[in-house]
């Protein structure tokens, strides 16, 4: 794990700004950094404004005013027409020093990719920093990274993290921090819909399912996804803080690279299938708590 306290006061461009990376532009203004967005959204744009953040007028314009670049983007081919599409961070002047964090969840191989072109384009750094802990997380400066890329570049990448994560690890070079974050999704993934059983099953049982949290603490159950899902989905709490169709990208993912290396991995299949129908049933967009709903024959009830 790297750490060090907060350095505040720098120039930081994000890129992307829905759930995750409004919560990550937020929590850098309230650190003292001076934030530039752009994302092809106006509402999500004027919302950050008024806490603050410089409006960009492209992913260029944004790199150009900015020290650190961080993407929180959908897809691997979204985060490329990000960098390197018109007005993309590639087209902003030429500077070795500006190093780019990609905070999106994406396959290894493209992010290695993109880091190579990257550097022979501009000659800027290149870090794979996907995190895990939501927009709350984030929002606390709480969040867990998994870095990728030189050790120089996540090093140097510390001014900005500090002020987001609690824990930040070296995993490796370019595209270890996205394979290390393939391992965190399998991990909740399964995770989310073990709770969601066990909630239901405490419901049929007659148990008041919001105590489960706390009657399992300090137990072999205890975990963060039931500490933070527990309640919510006994709540049928579907505040927005993570989609399900973000989770089967990951999901799809996760599949394809153990595809390409022969590992059977059962119970991810199982649960991939399980957000397909999610998908397929139009509750792409909701909260992961709306697993909930496969128990209600996937209705809005």
């Amino acid at each position: 794990m790297i750490s060090s306290p907060p350095t505040p006061g720098r120039r930081v461009a994000v890129i992307g700004v829905g759930i995750m990376g409004s919560a990550i532009a937020r929590r850098l203004l309230e650190c003292g950094h001076a934030v530039s967005v752009f994302d092809l959204d106006p509402q999500k744009l004027a919302a950050l404004a008024s806490h603050g953040a410089r409006v960009a007028d492209s992913a260029a314009d944004a790199a150009a005013a900015s020290d650190f670049v961080i993407t929180s983007l959908n897809s691997a081919a979204v985060v490329e027409r990000a960098i390197f599409g018109d007005a993309g961070i590639a087209a902003a002047p030429a500077d070795a020093q500006r190093l780019l964090i990609d905070m999106s969840s994406i396959d290894p191989p493209s992010t290695r990719k993109l880091a190579q072109s990257l550097r022979e384009r501009t000659g800027m750094g290149f870090v794979d920093a996907p995190l895990s802990g939501g927009a709350p997380k984030a929002l606390l400066g709480q969040l867990t990274v998994m870095a990728g890329g030189g050790a120089g570049d996540v090093q140097r990448a510390r001014a900005v993290m500090d002020s987001l994560c609690a824990n930040y690890t070296h995993m490796g070079d370019s595209g270890a921090g996205q394979t290390t974050k393939l391992v965190n999704q399998l991990l909740c993934a399964i995770g989310f819909q073990a709770v969601a059983e066990a909630v239901r099953l405490a419901e049929a049982g007659g148990v008041d399912a919001s105590k489960l949290p706390a009657a399992l603490a300090g137990g072999r159950a205890d975990s963060q996804i039931l500490r933070e899902f527990g309640p919510k989905m006994a709540a049928r709490d579907y505040t927005p803080t993570g989609r399900i169709d973000n989770m089967l990208k990951d999901l799809e993912a996760v599949q394809a690279f153990a595809q390409g290396q022969r590992l059977p991995l059962p119970l991810t299949g199982a649960v991939s299938e399980l957000h397909r129908t999610f998908v397929s049933a139009g509750l792409g967009a909701e909260d992961t708590a709306a697993m909930m709903r496969q128990f209600s024959g996937y209705d809005r009830a």
